[in-house]
């Protein structure tokens, strides 16, 4: 008897999940909103309607297509559709500019974009009076053309059997682009399946899963929605994340899981409604995506209670590198509160020196990954794939250091990393130094030319409202904490800081008010 190997030991697609959830439990809601309640076997039916019309309008396997839409079920609709005809699927970030989207668009390829119409038919207009994308469709009817929503109800409902080959690319992700150009990451189905069985794995689950989406499905939150539905849980939709309105939703829906950026988990911790709602349901909060202050995290357990849990990972190994489980945010252990947990079971971790060597224990090292969970590379990037894939490591561009007990602590990102007069500074270190002062609400610290010393430290400082701090008020403090070296050499006061698409501080933005006209942002 003969057997081929590639064959047998094949894994299965992203499809093949999103189905067996569906049939596991036909008559749970899968997906509620403001509008739109589907239980799963609604949301298969429609999913294999909408399949057939992306199919009807030409669409074949591996062809890519894109979606710019917001959290609304009609769009978690289409996104299956692409994984059952087996696309090559790519989600723009909803607030991003029309440049990027331009980029994204022609850099992958993308013949069909998808468009949640009426939220952005103004720019797919502008889209398509650019002629970067050969077909335009909308979810609902438009000026551009009749809704696809409209088109798939017309259409046979009966199973469909998802044309996919495990091997290939399923989705494009595309990098946030603060340090240039952003890079489409080409992910096969493994890594998609590899994620969330390390998620199913490793996360603290509540037994009956109620999630809130708050943030773009196009990116950290969406990623979560298939292993709730593996798990039979519910998805609730949020368009807008506002902190009053999110304590609502919890208490009205009985929400029992979420995932939040630190910046929502400051604003809802400082919300005046905190005490006003019910918020007991929440057994899970998880939060990743940008770094959080130690202190600002000891405030939201006091206030929330023992309920976080820290996922960290980036696009090219995506949301589950390691992971800080609830029992760890333990206060009587404060040091793990600067940590982002252990490994995930799965994983090959190792902190690298420059010269690739492994660091000793306890000290300094970039962060690199091997294993299922890692990217097949950049689209059309050899020259950036060497670099990331050096010395047959994912190099995360994460400084870390691990401690006897298997706790990773990222440090800062290489990129952000100063050099002031030969000596290292990690701003992130300096920023959790000035969460601790009563005064101030948020910061940002960064390196700024300087002729003496190469870089000097500049912090960026919002006050909490009604308080006031001078600069040597702000040195002194950090030198107290954290040394002379770490110290800022100026602090300059703002009302807010700039944020990304995503809801992280916009460093690049920030650094572009210092280093424009120069060709490097390192002196």
């Amino acid at each position: 008897m003969t057997f081929e190997h590639e064959t047998l030991y094949r894994g299965d697609s992203v499809a093949a999940l999103y189905i067996a959830a569906f049939k596991n439990t036909p008559h749970r809601l899968a997906i509620v909103s403001d509008d739109t309640q589907l239980t799963y076997q609604q949301l298969e039916k429609k999913s294999y309607q909408f399949a057939r019309v992306l199919r009807a309008k030409g669409l074949r396997r591996q062809d890519a297509i894109a979606f710019l839409v917001g959290n609304r079920a009609e769009a978690i609709v289409g996104i299956i559709a692409a994984q059952i005809l087996g696309l090559k699927s790519v989600s723009l970030h909803p607030m991003a500019s029309e440049e990027d989207h331009c980029f994204v668009l022609q850099d992958a390829g993308i013949q069909v974009l998808i468009v949640d119409s009426p939220r952005f038919t103004g720019r797919a207009l502008a889209i398509k009076a650019r002629n970067v994308v050969p077909v335009i469709l909308t979810l609902d009817d438009t000026t551009i053309g009749p809704g696809l929503v409209g088109e798939a109800a017309q259409m046979d409902e009966a199973d469909l059997t998802p044309d996919v080959d495990p091997d290939e690319i399923t989705k494009l992700s595309y990098t946030g682009g603060t340090t240039g150009r952003s890079k489409g990451i080409l992910h096969a189905h493994r890594t998609v399946v590899t994620m969330v069985v390390y998620m199913l794995a490793a996360f603290d689950w509540p037994d009956e899963v109620r999630y809130l989406v708050t943030t773009p499905i196009s990116h950290a939150a969406g990623g979560l929605l298939l292993p709730t539905f593996i798990r039979g849980g519910t998805a609730y939709l949020m368009e807008q994340y506002d902190a009053q309105d999110f304590l609502r939703r919890v208490e009205q829906h009985r929400i029992s899981l979420t995932f939040l950026v630190p910046t929502q988990i400051y604003g809802l911790i400082d919300c005046p409604g905190l005490g006003t709602y019910d918020h007991s349901s929440l057994q899970l909060i998880l939060y990743g995506a940008a770094p959080i202050a130690p202190s600002r995290l000891q405030q939201a357990l006091s206030k929330m209670g023992p309920v976080f849990g820290q996922l960290y990972g980036q696009a090219e190994a995506p949301m589950a590198i390691s992971y800080l489980s609830k029992k760890d945010h333990d206060p009587e252990r404060p040091h793990l509160l600067r940590s982002c947990g252990k490994v995930v079971a799965g994983n090959q971790v190792r902190l690298l020196a420059p010269d690739l060597s492994e660091v000793p224990s306890g000290e300094i090292g970039e962060l690199c990954v091997r294993g299922p969970l890692v990217m097949n590379g950049y689209l059309n990037r050899p020259e950036e794939n060497e670099k990331v894939f050096a010395g047959n490591w994912l190099h995360t561009g994460d400084m870390a250091r691990m401690d006897e007990a298997g706790y990773l602590y990222i440090v800062d990102r290489v990129k952000d990393m100063i050099i002031s007069g030969g000596f290292n500074v990690y701003p992130s270190e300096v920023e959790n130094c000035l969460a601790q002062h009563r005064a101030i609400a948020l910061s940002a610290v960064i390196g700024i030319p300087d002729e003496k010393w190469g870089e000097r430290v500049l912090a960026v400082v919002v006050l909490k409202p009604g308080e006031t701090l001078s600069q040597q008020e702000v040195i002194a403090y950090v030198t107290a904490g954290k040394g002379v070296v770490n110290a800022p050499k100026s602090v300059v006061f703002e009302s807010e800081l700039p944020l990304t698409a995503l809801g992280k501080i916009d460093k690049k933005a920030l650094r572009g008010r210092y280093w424009a006209g120069l060709d490097r942002q390192v002196s």
